[in-house]
């Protein structure tokens, strides 16, 4: 089998009733290409993210819904516990009794040590002063710091994206308890990739770096796109090997969404022109074919598959009608 390898000149073709005008060239050689399998890939992300709660308690309020796009650190929602509020209360009643008492601590130290210096009072009484400041002072900073714990843990009920990407679930919904570690929000990471399954019996044809083509015109674009082999996983799961595609743009199609995929599945020679070489007149394909004294004919050909590549999205398979060195022109 054959294809064909595109070289585009120009020419001069003379005419009878006009003057020579520049014309388009192409040289017919073989190359090889790839047959294609057509099968199905699933848009997927290569990870997903759970944003779960930290606190237990009520959901109070949900800032997301499913389809969103979320940046890494953005709040889903709250979580809120009345518990916990009402330990902030009490600690804030009992920080405000140990300032009082460490304001009178300080107030007897500041006298027993002016005592002190004019002899009054003996080294004990300065000394219990002392202590009693300190243990004030230390029962203050114990409260304020049980009331930092209990702040922190106020903070942590509003839940946070793990990472960038788009919400695919939110489980729960507002006025729901939940308990710590149970997930809000399911996140898929924004590196999302087409997840084939091919039959097995294509195992030995497909490998990394293969090129791919994809059904486009499924989500409303004309032109063929194309990918790339990322990952052939070595496991076979019911009869099918399953590979990762990485391909531009697909970030914006619906996660989980199917698309008609093409992938190897061997190689053959053929010949390839572009589609604007041929014309049809009354159902029958004709190319214009230069001769060797410089006339140019119409001889019939029989179009097969398209057979697009990136560097010819317009590429059409000849079955018969050309052969090797054969020098087109495009009409």
């Amino acid at each position: 089998m054959r294809a064909l390898l595109l070289t585009a000149g120009a020419g001069l073709c003379l005419s009878l009733a006009s003057p020579a005008f520049a014309i388009e060239t192409l040289t017919v050689k073989p190359t090889t290409i790839t047959d294609e399998k057509a099968v199905f890939g699933t848009v997927e992300s290569v990870h997903v993210a759970q944003a779960r709660v930290r606190i237990g308690g009520t959901i109070t309020s949900l800032k997301v819904r499913e389809g969103d796009h979320v940046e890494a650190g953005q709040i889903l929602g709250t979580v809120s516990d009345e518990k916990l509020v009402l330990q902030m209360k009490s600690l804030a009643a009992q920080i405000s009794g140990l300032d009082a008492q460490l304001a009178q601590a300080k107030t007897d130290l500041d006298r027993a040590q002016n005592l002190f210096q004019h002899g009054t009072i003996p080294r004990a009484r300065l000394d219990e002063a002392q202590t009693a400041y300190n243990v004030a002072v230390n029962a203050q900073r114990s409260r304020v710091a049980a009331r930092a714990v209990v702040e922190q843990q106020l903070s942590e009920g509003n839940v946070k994206a793990p990472t960038s990407g788009r919400v695919l679930t939110i489980p729960v919904t507002t006025g729901m308890v939940v308990l710590p570690g149970e997930p809000l929000a399911t996140i898929a990471v924004q590196n999302f990739v087409l997840r084939l399954r091919v039959p097995e019996r294509h195992v030995g044809f497909i490998k990394k770096g293969d090129l791919i083509r994809y059904e486009a015109s499924e989500l409303g674009e004309s032109k063929p796109e194309f990918g790339h082999i990322s990952l052939v996983y070595p496991q076979i799961e019911d009869g099918r090997v399953i590979a990762n595609a990485t391909v531009e743009g697909i970030g914006t199609y619906f996660v989980g969404e199917r698309i008609r995929v093409w992938v190897s599945a061997g190689t053959r020679q053929a010949f390839i022109i572009p589609e604007s070489f041929i014309t049809t007149k009354f159902g029958i394909d004709y190319v214009h074919l230069r001769l060797k004294n410089g006339a140019v004919v119409s001889v019939p050909v029989q179009r097969g598959r398209p057979a697009p590549r990136p560097d010819l999205p317009d590429g059409i398979e000849i079955l018969s009608g050309l052969d090797t060195g054969d020098v087109l022109v495009k009409p």
